[in-house]
């Protein structure tokens, strides 16, 4: 019997030496001995599936090797200690880690191993559990066992065949049978039927007999048939086929749209510029012409094919069978990736393209063409991109509506699934290039042009009417009245707002835009913008009075011109706010980018773009992150998905805050988060800046001085310093003229003009600040002031809590520290200084200029030196600046969510009690917690509740006694209450779709039951005249009511005058409508036109961006846009990350919804009108209506 194994000595050894110079996992672990409690050290080593111990490191001969396949290993808990010893023993066994390997067969002691370090012992036992091969082993059994079924199934399937063969030999047999019996009947037939006719010819009452019989039995057949076909009709199937033909239909006519869109573009665009670029002097390349319109041509072949495919299947009706021609467009859709992948890049060449004037003028005339109704090519660019999620939605409608056991449904839902895999790629295309787009439209609608718009990195933040006040004389306002009519015309202006300009416009009377001579075009790296708040002055005081505190103030100090300032008035406090916010956000990201350059680039030799390009976490995906190609207006890239931690992550990062990103974040964060987690996360950045911030924002914060610089500040020979701290001295100080408190809107002190940061505190400015520069205290066009320092030590103390007038020099600004003084070329300082100002310093200075002193207890010297200090005044600064936007843009969140409100209010109190507060974040607090305290502020809007409770109105008149202008007039008025009064947050989620939509949308299902009641009081008031004189009349009346609803950019009135008169019950009354005058209907189907759905509302749409706001546009256009969006996309990836670009688009969305719902009418309510168009007692239910309708006029014969 054999007692032991052989084995090859050598082989073992070799791979012992192998063990040792390449192991997977080598290292001192203590072994169990035999004995119960004996830990022996070993030096051990894996190699492959064999673990090797030696007696020591330098051992050149295992002690013993352990076959580690099928093993496992698991952690094993510390041994009971066997009395007490030391402390220090006791704690070095308790942090020991201990793990046992098991072997898979019998007689083998599990091997017992400890390590020092966690870590260590996570590691070896990892390296074990791959070398057991554990994993291959449990996939080769289940290969296995998938194998073993397998083979079940296809014996099954052979004795099943073997079955069905019998069966098929059985039924030979018996259809043989069955037709030797047939002949045999046929042959007993034939010799039967001469016996048979010569009776029957013989007998007329047999005759007689059978000719009634077979009329009884047709008879029958056809009631039977008859009765089958009507319950047929009104089965739920029928009824859903309808359904399903009616939707097949709708896609048709959708398609042939499509095609023609297709057609236009390239007929009109594509192959005209391929002719201009083989010209002799071509305005645009073969390259460009490709890149713009790339796959165009092919697109068009593809759906002119399945066109014609989806008309051939309508003679096929009421059998329509689709899913074969989707399975014809499938295998193409990578024509379409190509194009959506190639979209960005293709706006981005055409804006690069239009800044050649040649080619844009070539544009121009293509574009008015009249094939293109007044679109533009990039508008026919984008109609590819929502094609996709079109047939998305149709397929999910025909899905509805088709059986289970339907015998394409299986196809369809295949086609569903891939095609909404190329809607996500889409959808982030469409995200990413709708900034392009938007500049792009708003370029073209002004005549001059703009060419600050071709700029693909300007991002577009909002629009909105304005009224300019007229040029300022004497540092006087002219006393002109708010409601001055010729100021509303004469001084409406169009406003839009990037994030590097503000443009100024007028609008001409075909919605054209023209750009001021004067100011159109503002830079907003020299503006300041001033609020006239608390004012002191005769002038400040009446100007508050006259405006109503309404008007804002942006001082522009372009270089090489004399400074001048823009007066604006916003239509609410409410709008105002939010005009302000968002151009001080502007501003501050131009100024606190400058700044943060300065004191990067002067610690380090690595320069802020790059320092932001380096940090990978910034443009580089990750598990919780993945961004896209476009940037966003602080040229990182903007995000596409991430995690809600990230996002939080971006929302404090110390390094930029991009506006756009902010605004999409306050828009849409209840989607993936609460308000409650994102106060808390602000509150974070507050209380602990240094445990809540980004490290990588922290080190680039201090980045580490890499070069030589010296410690002084040569003059002038700094240009880097020159270049972002010059600018031209502050105004001069009048004893005459009174100062004027402007409270500046933005978080750190205006070093100088062109980057330093506003400040949100009430700062002294010398005199008016509308008053242009004096000679006296502006320097020579070639002189540039260079900003120096005084040495520390005497900064603090020439420090002083207040700045007499007197003192100060055309060189130094009011807000300004002594220790900061400004040095002409050529001139001498009156304290000379050797100090240079250190990076950090100088952004202690920047965060601080705006106070007059130190607060108590913190000297400058520690201001200038800290560090932390910087760190904690900037994370106070983002808190504040996110509040400040919070409050003044979404006052709704607060108002429907007093936890929230009372959370936000401790916080600003703790801010306001911090000792260290620095003046301008004193007063930013202040202001924030001003604004969040007032109850219902400037809320003087009626609500349609007030409306209908009003009791002491006049009896209603009736429908002939009220003039069109009134009516029209107060529908616009109830329209505009009830469309304003939806808060935003109702339209995330798409809650007007689902079941619990009453509960979830209150005010939008309001909306719509106030559309159709209008609506239904219009055709009830028609239906009720008797005579068709008076219904004509009634109808030509209404018609004149929706134009002048037009007139007042009322389309959702039009809309609901104009869908009354296209209902069934009044449609159908043709003697009625031939009474109507030419004119009356050429208006309406001009009205009908202007408000159609054809092509996603595209008419509409086009008439609200060529209107000035106030306007109630059509809430089902943006209910539709945001349905088409949820459709499409959804809020989570597969990984759980937030689609952040789904976001971006509902954000523009509900942006442009919000824009209308601001601006309000200036209509007086009139009782006796809106107590006759809420009279829900004149108001007849559709049936009813048709009832009417037909014994007005009854159905003609057939």
């Amino acid at each position: 019997m054999q007692k032991s194994v052989r084995y090859n000595e050598g082989h073992a050894l070799y791979l012992a030496f192998l063990a040792r110079k390449e192991g997977t996992k080598r290292g001192f672990l203590s072994k169990k001995a035999a004995e119960a409690s004996r830990w022996h050290e070993k030096w051990f080593a894996l190699y492959q599936n064999v673990l090797f111990y030696f007696e020591g490191e330098q051992s050149g001969r295992p002690a013993g090797m352990y076959l580690l396949e099928g093993c496992s290993c698991e952690r094993a808990p510390a041994p009971p200690r066997a009395g007490a010893g030391p402390g220090g023993a006791r704690d070095a066994l308790d942090k020991q880690y201990y793990f046992t390997v098991l072997f898979g067969h019998e007689g083998q002691k599990p091997l017992e191993l400890r390590c020092e370090e966690q870590q260590d012992g996570k590691e070896w036992m990892e390296a074990i559990h791959q070398a057991s091969y554990a994993d291959i082993l449990i996939e080769r059994e289940v290969l296995m066992q998938k194998y073993i079924h397998l083979v079940q199934i296809v014996e099954t399937e052979k004795i099943a065949a073997n079955q069905l063969r019998h069966q098929l030999e059985d039924q030979d047999t018996e259809i043989e049978r069955l037709k030797s019996e047939i002949i045999a009947l046929n042959k007993t037939k034939e010799r039967m039927r001469p016996y048979q006719s010569n009776q029957e010819e013989d007998d007329p009452d047999i005759k007689k007999i059978k000719k009634v019989q077979s009329f009884m039995r047709g008879w029958l057949c056809r009631r039977k048939w008859k009765t089958i076909v009507q319950d047929y009709i009104c089965s739920p199937h029928a009824e859903s086929m309808r359904k399903r033909n009616q939707i097949v239909f709708t896609m048709v006519e959708a398609e042939s749209e499509y095609v023609h869109q297709l057609y236009i573009l390239v007929n009109c665009f594509l192959r005209p510029l391929r002719m201009a670029a083989s010209s002799k002097k071509p305005p645009i390349s073969h390259d460009d012409v490709s890149s713009i319109f790339l796959n165009s041509e092919t697109i068009m072949f593809l759906h002119e094919i399945f066109h014609q495919g989806l008309k051939a299947r309508l003679a096929n009706w009421p059998t329509l069978i689709l899913a074969d021609l989707f399975d014809i467009l499938l295998p193409m859709l990578n024509i379409y990736q190509e194009f959506v992948r190639n979209h960005q890049y293709s706006l981005q060449v055409l804006a690069n393209c239009k800044q050649n004037r040649d080619f844009d003028k070539l544009l121009k005339q293509y574009e008015a063409n009249p094939a293109c109704e007044g679109r533009m090519l990039e508008t026919f660019l984008t109609y590819p991109m929502f094609q996709i999620p079109r047939y998305i939605i149709t397929i999910h409608e025909l899905l509805a509506h088709t059986p289970h056991e339907h015998v394409e449904r299986k196809s369809l839902e295949f086609a569903k699934s891939k095609l909404e895999d190329l809607s996500r790629i889409m959808h982030d295309e469409v995200s990413d290039t709708e900034n392009i787009r938007k500049n792009l439209a708003i370029e073209r609608m002004i005549v001059e042009g703009c060419d600050i718009l071709l700029d693909t990195s300007q991002t577009f933040i909002r629009q909105g009417s304005l009224i300019q006040v007229p040029s300022v004389e004497k540092g006087k306002l002219s006393k002109v009245r708010l409601g001055s009519l010729s100021l509303k015309k004469e001084g409406e202006r169009q406003c839009f707002l990037f994030t590097k300009h503000f443009l100024i416009c007028t609008r001409s009377s075909g919605g054209k835009l023209h750009l001021l001579k004067t100011g159109g075009v503002l830079s907003l790296i020299e503006c300041t913008l001033i609020e006239e708040s608390d004012a002191s002055d005769d002038d400040s005081k009446g100007s508050g009075q006259v405006f109503g505190h309404l008007d804002f103030k942006i001082v522009v100090e372009p270089p090489g011109a004399a400074p001048f300032t823009v007066v604006l008035l916003a239509p609410s406090r409410q709008e105002k706010a939010a005009w302000m916010s968002d151009i001080s956000q502007c501003v501050d990201n131009i100024r606190c980018n400058g700044l943060m350059t300065i004191v990067f680039e002067e610690n380090s030799k690595v320069t802020v773009p790059h320092m932001i390009k380096s940090d990978a976490r910034l443009h580089k995906d990750d598990i919780d992150i993945c961004f896209s190609k476009t940037l966003n207006s602080c040229k990182v890239p903007q995000i596409r998905y991430a995690s809600v931690e990230r996002l939080l992550e971006r929302l404090t990062d110390l390094r930029f805050l991009s506006i756009d990103f902010l605004n999409t974040f306050l828009h849409t964060y209840r989607i993936f988060t609460t308000a409650a987690q994102v106060l808390a996360k602000l509150s974070d950045i507050y209380k602990r800046p240094f445990t809540s911030i980004p490290v990588r924002s922290l080190e680039l914060f201090f980045a580490t001085s890499q070069n030589s610089r010296g410690e002084h500040l040569v003059d002038g020979k700094s240009p880097r310093l020159c270049r972002k701290f010059s600018s031209p001295p502050p105004r001069a100080v009048s004893r005459t003229s009174s100062p004027v408190r402007a409270r500046k809107l933005s978080l750190t002190s205006p070093l100088n003009s062109r980057i330093g940061a506003l400040d949100l505190t009430t700062a002294s400015a010398s005199g008016s600040p509308t008053t242009p520069h004096s000679p006296a205290a502006s320097p020579p066009p070639h002189t540039a002031a260079v900003l120096e320092s005084a040495p520390v030590e005497r900064a603090a103390v020439e420090s002083s809590p207040a700045v007499d007038a007197t003192e100060l020099s055309p060189g130094r600004s009011p807000s300004t520290p002594r220790h900061l003084r400004y040095r002409q070329p050529g001139g001498q300082m009156a304290d000379s200084s050797h100090c240079s100002v250190s990076p950090a310093s100088a952004f202690a200075i920047a965060t601080a200029a705006a106070g007059h002193g130190s607060p108590p207890g913190f000297n400058n010297t520690d201001r200038i030196c800290d560090k932390e200090f910087i760190i904690r005044r900037t994370a106070t600064n983002r808190v504040l600046n996110v509040l400040r936007h919070w409050v003044s843009k979404h006052a709704q969140d607060f108002e429907l969510n007093n936890e929230l409100k009372m959370n936000v209010l401790n916080l600003l109190e703790e801010v306001l009690r911090d000792p260290d507060l620095l003046p301008q974040e004193r007063k930013a607090a202040a202001n924030i917690l001003r604004a969040l305290s007032q109850d219902d502020q400037d809320d003087i809007h009626l609500k349609l509740e007030d409306i209908i409770q009003l009791t002491d109105c006049p009896k209603a008149e009736c429908f002939e006694t009220l003039p069109a202008m009134e009516l029209a007039e107060q529908i616009t008025l109830l329209d505009h209450i009830v469309f304003r009064s939806i808060p935003y947050e109702e339209f995330l989620g798409q809650g007007w779709m689902k079941l619990d939509k009453n509960e979830r949308t209150p005010y939008i299902m309001k909306t719509s039951q106030h559309f159709n009641d209008m609506s239904n009081l219009v055709a009830s008031q028609i239906m009720n005249y008797a005579d068709i004189s008076s219904r004509a009349n009634a109808i030509e009346k209404w018609v004149a009511v929706a134009d002048i609803c037009r007139c007042l950019h009322n389309y959702n009135g039009m809309l609901e005058i104009t869908s009354a008169l296209n209902r069934t019950a009044i449609y159908r009354l043709k003697k009625t409508w031939a009474k109507v005058s030419k004119q009356t209907k050429a208006l309406m189907d001009k009205l009908q036109k202007t408000v159609s759905s054809e092509g996603r509302f595209k008419n509409l749409r086009e008439t609200l961006k060529n209107c000035n706001p106030p306007a109630v546009p059509y809430l089902g256009m943006y209910l539709t846009d945001l349905a088409f969006i949820e459709e499409g996309t959804p809020n989570f990836t597969e990984e759980g990350l937030v689609n952040f670009s789904k976001m971006r688009m509902i954000s523009h969305i509900v942006r442009e919804i919000r824009q209308f719902q601001q601006t309000s009418y200036r209509i007086d309510h009139q009782p006796k009108v809106t107590q006759y168009l809420l009279d829900k007692t004149l108001i007849i239910d559709e049936d009813t209506l048709y009832e009417l309708s037909l014994k007005i006029e009854p159905r003609l014969p057939a």
